[in-house]
């Protein structure tokens, strides 16, 4: 699982990479949270250009940062999503729920 991040201007652009299951989702919450709670951005940013796979464990990574942004009383942004992504974001409905950027 490789995991970059930077803050700029308030915003946290995470970029993910690899596939997402149930198997590193666990380790994409702990990490994501920590920096949310670090830096208390006005905006997290989820980059998923490099992201190859997502199942319904995807979802709970989104979800669990969607939740940390709203205790902070910030906004969660996605960006690159790939067609597999894109399909299953949409089949959960996580599309009405958080806003898809075209570029970061």
């Amino acid at each position: 699982m490789n995991f970059t991040s930077f803050l700029q201007d308030g915003k946290l652009t995470i970029a993910l990479s690899g596939e997402i299951d149930h198997h590193r989702a666990r380790a994409y919450i702990d990490k994501i949270a920590a920096k949310i709670e670090a830096y208390t951005p006005e905006e997290c940013i989820l980059d998923f250009t490099d992201v190859t796979f997502v199942d319904s464990s995807g979802i709970a990574v989104v979800i669990n940062c969607m939740r940390r942004m709203a205790q902070i009383e910030g906004t969660l942004s996605m960006t690159g999503i790939g067609e597999q992504p894109m399909r299953v974001f949409r089949t959960s409905g996580i599309d009405k729920l958080v806003h898809i950027k075209e570029a970061v």
